[in-house]
């Protein structure tokens, strides 16, 4: 199987973290996709033109990051695995909303990071600062919630995990965890699993814009 990837991409390692913790990510083949190259294989994969993408042996393909991690776990399950990434009810529902809760986040610090990005003149800062409300505002959901976060490593602690991992990586000025201090006690524990060991972010060296 091929996973279209960017290495900066807290969404990709979403879905590496869930591949290293049910045994899997040697069946993952972890492909760079420059997205904004008009040639590449991705456009006809994804119409979106993004990643994370799973390309399966059959050809067909699977995307976003939540609906492979949930593939990945349905088949890990399928091979015995002893504790679901996604959990059964009554609990699901909340590892699903934390888990849109770290994806929201991860998205906000993207989209204020393209908003960088932008040539001189274009950038707008109303949205620069309702990017920055919005990180500040799930930092401080996530903050009130870290102690439920502790109880097991579930999509919605691996997403969380992965956006606060991307925060570090994109924000290394912003020091969260003064006024966050519970949530980053619980990141840096998490931080040590084999899986985030094994999937750390890393730069990107293609085009960030069209």
């Amino acid at each position: 199987m091929i996973l279209r990837a960017l290495p900066h991409s807290p969404f990709v390692r979403k879905v590496l973290v869930v591949a290293h913790e049910t045994g899997q990510a040697d069946d993952l083949d972890v492909v760079t996709a420059h997205v904004f190259d008009p040639q590449t294989p991705l456009l006809t994969e994804n119409p979106l033109g993004k990643v994370p993408a799973l390309v399966m042996d059959d050809g067909s393909v699977l995307y976003d990051s939540t609906v492979i991690c949930e593939w990945l776990d349905a088949r890990a399950q399928t091979r015995g695995a002893q504790t679901p990434i996604f959990p059964d009810e009554p609990v699901r529902w909340s590892a699903l909303t934390t888990n849109a809760l770290g994806d929201g986040l991860a998205q906000a610090a993207t989209w204020n990071i393209r908003e960088r990005y932008r040539p001189d003149g274009e950038r707008s800062p109303g949205y620069l600062a309702y990017y920055d409300r919005a990180i500040d505002r799930s930092l401080k959901a996530l903050e009130d919630s870290a102690g439920r976060l502790g109880h097991r490593f579930d999509i919605g602690a691996i997403a969380v995990a992965c956006a606060l991992s991307y925060v570090d990586f994109r924000y290394p000025d912003k020091d969260w965890r003064a006024a966050h201090a519970a949530l980053g006690d619980w990141y840096d524990r998490v931080s040590t699993r084999p899986s985030m060991q094994a999937t750390p972010l890393r730069p990107y060296d293609g085009p960030l814009q069209p």
